[in-house]
């Protein structure tokens, strides 16, 4: 799928959203924060069973990431510490979320394999921006090749886990179960795409 290759088309649908926090005059910084608080909620109630709840909390805690950017820069508070901070928060919810689930409704390994591919489906790219020298920004991100390599990524992972989540409280056979496994999978594939990408663009450059 990759709907991060898709930003400009989704933006359509979450700009508004941004805009109206903009306009409260909040700190782009606090909104990463409640993203960040709403994810861990969200773990936690999957931890706990409760599938609405942390669906619901998981979708919020997408929203409120997509809209830190807008405020960022619709208030002209962009900084690096933003950024970093951005991704910090995305990689701390991802961890939980992820391994909660994981744990709750398939198996240890399941949730160690589910949070590693994730982590390294995201890591790859910060790693090439230092190595081969990503550096390039556009409206405060970093374009690279990477951006429309691969299939399966956070959004596509909180969609399917959403999605999954409507068939485990119906009482579906496909519940969260295979959803994770599904994730873990999808994911370990998109990241190999983008290993034999590096692989086949550098993989014969010798310093």
């Amino acid at each position: 799928m990759n709907l991060t290759s898709k930003r400009a088309v989704l933006k359509r649908i979450y700009l508004p959203f941004g805009l109206i926090l903009a306009r409260t005059g909040i700190h782009p910084n606090l909104i990463t924060l409640i993203s960040l608080f709403l994810g861990t909620m969200s773990a936690y109630f999957f931890y706990e069973e409760k599938v609405l709840t942390g669906a619901t909390l998981l979708l919020l805690s997408g929203l409120f990431d997509l809209a830190d950017g807008i405020v960022a820069r619709e208030t002209e508070r962009t900084s690096k510490f933003g950024a970093v901070f951005d991704w910090i928060a995305d990689k701390w919810v991802d961890g939980f979320v992820l391994g909660a689930i994981g744990f709750t409704f398939a198996s240890p390994f399941v949730a160690v394999t589910a949070v590693t591919v994730s982590m390294l489906h995201s890591f790859i790219k910060p790693v090439a921006y230092a190595e081969i020298g990503y550096s390039a920004r556009v409206k405060g991100k970093i374009e690279d090749p990477l951006e429309s390599v691969g299939f399966f990524g956070r959004p596509e992972t909180h969609i399917t886990l959403i999605l999954f989540s409507l068939f485990e409280r119906a009482g579906l056979p496909l519940g969260l179960e295979f959803g994770i496994k599904l994730v873990a999978f999808l994911t370990l594939c998109s990241l190999l795409l983008r290993i034999i990408y590096l692989y086949r663009q550098y993989g014969k450059e010798y310093e």
